[in-house]
């Protein structure tokens, strides 16, 4: 059987985990996993260092503060701050939760479902350029790190794509940011990977 060269695994050297100074927990990841990593933090970034997001020039358009200084939209805004962000999180589990096609993902889920969707919600926040909700509870998200204990192949990383796209379209999420938010998706969901097949 060919090694599918999607997968990354991590070398057991890097599933070491230290304790900083302050006694948060993080994974030691070598630079060049770095290199292969998709830049999945560049809405932060951009957002912090005031470069233009990654999104068509139309949604960047932007809008007046409370002072009348231009504002730029986020990812964030644009779904409808928070209440948007939760519903779009919320219609997300229900259908992993309703429909037989989303039943593996499921499986991979705690029951009840309340803290799944709390913490998805809160990553998602300051992911899509509103507060950094995940960050100011557990500290740096190590996504890929927090997803190594379930086991992660093409099949979930598809449900999980298959349920976020419906998610949006169900809750009319304009086309215009769907789109990159979906391509934006598709490459966390790969790196989540940590299997073959």
């Amino acid at each position: 059987m060919q090694a599918d060269p999607f997968v990354r695994p991590i070398p057991a050297h890097v599933q070491e985990v230290r304790e900083d100074a302050g006694g948060a927990l993080f994974s030691l990841v070598p630079y060049d996993m770095m290199k292969i990593k998709p830049s999945i933090g560049s809405i932060c970034y951009q957002r912090q260092h005031g470069a233009t997001l990654p999104w068509p020039q139309s949604m960047n358009d932007t809008h007046p503060a409370d002072a009348g200084a231009p504002a730029q939209a986020t990812p964030y805004s644009l779904l409808g701050g928070e209440a948007g962000v939760r519903r779009l999180v919320d219609r997300f589990y229900d259908l992993m939760e309703l429909e037989p096609a989303y039943a593996q993902l499921r499986s991979l889920h705690p029951t009840p479902l309340d803290g799944s969707r709390d913490k998805l919600f809160w990553y998602l926040s300051g992911w899509l350029g509103g507060p950094s909700l995940y960050i100011e509870r557990f500290g740096h998200p190590r996504l890929r790190a927090r997803h190594l204990p379930y086991s992660i192949g093409v099949a979930e990383r598809d449900q999980w794509l298959a349920c976020m796209r419906q998610a949006m379209i169900e809750e009319g999420v304009d086309e215009r940011l769907r789109v990159p938010l979906a391509e934006a998706f598709d490459k966390t969901a790969d790196w989540m990977r940590n299997r073959a097949g």
